[in-house]
């Protein structure tokens, strides 16, 4: 049986594993980009409110502060080094979005 990930012209010519195959079907639907760092507040705090943000996740460092925002296509991120505005940004995020502190 040939492989489904390999296009019909190369049946038979080589079997792929299962986890190619699956990164293969990753690529084809366009799942899961790479994360989107972003450097402004008001910009992140706009992604925040949108429809198709899921849950945010606040990683504290010793030395920084990490706000990650899922949702339907990427994962947003924004790093910041003063403790206060994170604080604050912390507290200014809408409360229907489901948070999680590590």
């Amino acid at each position: 049986r040939p492989c489904p990930c390999q296009p019909f012209w190369l049946k038979g010519e080589r079997r792929c594993s299962v986890a190619s195959f699956q990164t293969a079907q990753r690529l084809r639907s366009g799942d899961r980009a790479m994360p989107k760092q972003i450097t402004e507040i008001r910009q992140f705090l706009q992604i925040a409110r949108r429809k198709d943000a899921r849950k945010v996740t606040i990683k504290k460092n010793p030395s920084q502060t990490k706000f990650k925002i899922r949702c339907s296509s990427y994962l947003y991120t924004l790093v910041m080094a003063d403790k206060d505005k994170a604080e604050k940004l912390k507290q200014s995020l809408p409360p229907s979005l489901q948070k999680k502190e590590i």
